[in-house]
């Protein structure tokens, strides 16, 4: 039979969960396969790629999604569980759960950065889906992917202990080219003591200048006050740079702040620092690459 598409597999897997205490991404899969009625042959199946399983793929997508809605959680790593809403939700009896069912819950809507939309706006949007080139539509999935995996580094980093976000940090700098070595940078961060400074860090392989460094876990907006007082600790050891970062974003008045003083403060908010992390390769892996050619046509000018 075809494998179904991700969001007919959501109503599925949350049910799924719903008679389990916690299961694993493994087991789900298994156990969804026969709930399904899916083949071997179906599950061996590979996307176009043919780096991952068609069926293990779109399972993915649809744990993703209803995490997202806070439908499901996940206990510890590799595993998934209902909540709450989940079972909520389940109790009302839909008939399906798909994309537009978890827009009406905000952490979902939140996720895909966009308004809830009436059913006149689905139906248009679906009218737009027809106007739009191949690479248009390439584009807008490669822009999901990357979303996805932004919302998915930052969960995974607030779920880790302070210790282990000094060492991405660390890791990052390091990457993109600060700290000197490894071992250097790992004496510095998080060992200078200074209040309101959480590490040093060499500018430059040769250790020319070091720049400070505050990392901070924090779950709510950071404002001025925070930037303010790193100023403060900066003017303590007379120092004119420094980095502050955060998994989650900054107050309009704490980035005036940080562009209008004497001092060079660069602020990485939540976004930024999953789009580095990306960038330089930390904590994610490439499962597929993508070419895309166009025909040369000076390859058939003659002479």
């Amino acid at each position: 039979m075809a494998i179904p598409d991700y969001q007919s597999i959501m109503l599925p897997l949350l049910e799924l969960t719903s008679r389990e205490i916690e299961l694993s991404i493994s087991e789900a899969i298994e156990k969804l396969a026969v709930i399904l009625g899916l083949s071997e042959r179906d599950l061996k199946e590979l996307l176009p790629s043919g780096q991952n399983h068609k069926f293990a793929n779109r399972v993915g997508w649809a744990r993703t999604y209803l995490k997202k809605a806070r439908l499901l959680e996940s206990p510890q790593r590799g595993f998934i569980k209902i909540t709450q809403r989940g079972n909520e939700v389940l109790a009302s009896k839909p008939n399906k759960i798909d994309n537009v069912f978890l827009r009406q819950f905000p952490e979902f809507l939140e996720f895909q950065k966009k308004k809830k939309q009436s059913e006149e706006s689905v139906i248009e949007a679906n009218k737009e889906l027809g106007n739009k080139t191949p690479e248009d539509l390439l584009e807008e999935s490669y822009q999901e992917l990357i979303d996805t995996l932004s919302s998915d580094l930052l969960d995974r980093i607030k779920s880790e202990s302070p210790q282990f976000f000094e060492r991405l940090v660390i890791d990052l700098l390091i990457k993109m080219g600060y700290g000197g070595s490894r071992k250097d940078a790992g004496k510095a961060v998080g060992r200078s003591g200074d209040g309101g400074i959480d590490g040093i860090i060499k500018e430059d392989k040769l250790g020319l200048d070091v720049i400070y460094i505050q990392a901070k876990r924090w779950e709510g907006v950071v404002g001025r006050p925070i930037v303010q007082s790193f100023a403060g600790s900066l003017d303590g050891v007379r120092a004119k740079r420094g980095i502050l970062i955060t998994t989650s974003r900054f107050t309009k008045d704490a980035i005036d702040y940080a562009n209008n003083i004497d001092k060079s403060i660069v602020l990485v908010d939540g976004e930024m620092l999953a789009k580095l992390m990306i960038d330089h390769d930390l904590g994610v892996s490439t499962i597929a690459k993508y070419e895309v050619k166009k025909l040369d046509s000076d390859y058939f000018v003659e002479d």
